[in-house]
C-alpha cells in the first residue's frame, strides 16, 4: 500500500581522482523534481586506462538509460523495480561484452555496480562487487549490501583465530573480488525482493570503496559532525578525511550522499532546471568535484495496477 505522505531528499554527488594515475570511478544521480521515483547509480571500473574508466562509464550509461526510461511510467516502474534492476545489470554486463568483443585490448576489463531507488520512502537497490551502500540513522553507520570481495572471508578468519588480526588487515587478497561485471557469468547479485524503509534523519551514502580507506569508525564520526548540514557538506568533510590521511595508494573516491526528510520539515532549496548530476572519470584531475541537489519525491497514487576472483 502507497504511503500519503510525501518524501523529500537532499543529494549531492562527489568524485575525486585520489592518488591514482586514472579515473575509474563513474557516478550519476536523478531526483528530479516533483517525480515519484528517484535514483543513483556508480561504477568503480577496473582493467587500467583505456578499459577500467570506459567499463564504468559503460555500466553506468546503460543503468542509467534503462533506468532513465523505465522511470518515465513510475506505476509500471514501482511494481517491477526488482525486474527493471536486474535486467538493466544484465544489459551493462552485455555491453561490456560486446565491446570486449570489438576491442580485444580491452580484455579483462570489468566494473562494480550499485543502484539505489528510491520510491518515496522506499529504498531498493541493486549491487555487483564491492562498492559499499551505507545508511546513517540515530547516530550508527551500517552497510546495508553485501561485500562481493574476499574481505568478509578474511574478517571471519579473523574473528575466528584461524590468522592474526593485524595481517587479516593488510591481507594482499582483500580487495579481490568474488562477483563483478565483466562480460560473463555474474557471480553473485544482491538484489533483495524487499524494500528497505526509510525514514526522516537518514542518510544514505552510495560510495565507490576508495571511501573505505577511512574505517566505519571514522565514516561515522565525519557523517554525525555534519548530519545536520546539507548532503553536498557530508561529501565535503568525507573527501576531506580521506585527503587529509594522505595515503600514497588512495584509490578512486566517488560517492552520492542522500539526506532524507519530509517537506514539513526539510528546508527546500529552490528549484532549478538541472535534474541529472552526473560526475565521472573525464580527464579531469583529482580535485573533487560535489553537485548538489534537493527534490521532493512523491509516492505514486493507488490508483495504479497493480567475476570472479577480480583483483582490484
Amino acid at each position: 500500500m502507497w504511503l500519503e505522505t510525501e518524501t523529500t531528499v537532499d543529494a549531492a554527488t562527489a568524485i575525486s581522482q585520489g592518488a591514482r594515475q586514472y579515473q575509474e570511478d563513474a557516478v550519476v544521480a536523478d531526483f528530479p523534481l516533483g517525480t515519484e521515483v528517484g535514483f543513483m547509480v556508480l561504477s568503480d571500473g577496473m582493467g587500467g586506462h583505456a578499459a577500467g574508466d570506459v567499463a564504468s562509464k559503460i555500466v553506468m550509461t546503460e543503468v542509467f538509460t534503462e533506468l532513465k526510461f523505465k522511470s518515465g511510467a513510475p506505476n509500471r516502474f514501482a511494481a517491477h523495480v526488482h525486474g527493471v534492476l536486474r535486467h538493466a545489470a544484465a544489459s551493462a554486463n552485455a555491453a561490456l561484452a560486446e565491446h570486449v568483443a570489438d576491442n580485444p585490448e580491452a580484455q579483462g576489463m570489468g566494473a562494480t555496480l550499485l543502484t539505489a531507488v528510491l520510491l518515496g520512502p522506499e529504498l531498493h537497490w541493486i549491487s555487483i562487487g564491492d562498492s559499499p551502500l551505507f545508511l546513517f540513522r540515530d547516530g550508527a553507520l551500517r552497510q546495508l549490501n553485501e561485500d562481493h570481495s574476499m574481505a568478509p572471508q578474511i574478517d571471519f578468519m579473523a574473528q575466528s583465530g584461524l590468522i592474526d588480526p593485524e595481517a587479516a588487515k593488510d591481507h594482499p587478497d582483500r580487495n579481490c573480488l568474488t562477483s563483478v561485471l565483466n562480460g560473463g557469468s555474474i557471480a553473485r547479485i544482491d538484489c533483495p525482493e524487499s524494500a528497505y524503509e526509510l525514514v526522516p534523519g537518514d542518510i544514505v551514502i552510495a560510495a565507490s570503496d576508495g571511501v573505505q580507506y577511512l574505517d566505519n569508525d571514522k565514516i561515522e564520526a565525519e557523517i554525525k559532525s555534519a548530519s545536520g548540514r546539507p548532503a553536498a557538506e557530508i561529501a565535503d568533510r568525507l573527501l576531506q578525511a580521506l585527503h587529509e590521511l594522505g595515503d600514497p595508494d588512495q584509490d578512486n573516491i566517488s560517492m552520492t550522499v542522500v539526506r532524507i526528510g519530509c517537506a514539513a520539515s526539510m528546508d527546500m532549496a529552490p528549484a532549478t532546471d538541472q535534474s541529472v548530476q552526473q560526475v565521472d572519470g573525464g580527464d579531469a584531475g583529482g580535485d573533487p568535484g560535489i553537485s548538489p541537489r534537493r527534490v521532493r519525491i512523491r509516492r505514486p497514487s493507488e490508483e495504479a495496477p497493480k567475476k570472479v576472483g577480480a583483483q582490484r
